[in-house]
């Protein structure tokens, strides 16, 4: 299975990684949830955003993610929990992350999923530049 971490865009499919997570999962699974981020056309202060550029300290990021990850499952007693940013320029509209998490109950895996997807924005080297579509940018940290 593909490790939890930061890939160059274009590196992953998302709905392949989603396929292959759901194919491999153990009879005692009741639930799977996913949450995806995609750009959207409103950045910091309601500016209208005509593209995003993701960066990264990978090393670091990529050893949080997979930190979250683990501390996730432990904490929900989940059968997984996988996190996969992209990094690069993105235009409106593309995908920059997958969350998926799996489990024995809904109950678990959606609060499971929630806590991976509040942390991954907050806790990894991911930096996030907003270009505006007056021409400017902004520089923002991935929170």
């Amino acid at each position: 299975m593909l490790k939890p971490g930061v890939y160059p865009k274009g590196s992953l499919d998302f709905m392949v990684v989603n396929k292959e997570l759901l194919q491999g999962l153990p009879s005692d699974v009741g639930a799977f949830a996913t949450f995806m981020g995609i750009v959207k056309n409103v950045g910091k202060d309601d500016k209208t955003v005509a593209q995003l550029e993701m960066q990264s300290y990978e090393e670091h990021a990529n050893k949080v993610v997979q930190r979250v990850c683990e501390d996730t499952e432990k904490k929900y007693g989940l059968t997984f929990v996988r996190i996969y940013h992209l990094i690069g320029e993105f235009d409106i509209g593309e995908s920059v992350v997958f969350v998926a998490a799996a489990g024995r109950s809904r109950d678990i895996v959606f609060a499971g999923l929630r806590e991976a997807v509040e942390r991954y924005k907050s806790e990894p080297a991911l930096f996030k530049k907003e270009l505006y579509a007056d021409g400017s940018h902004e520089w923002i940290r991935h929170a």
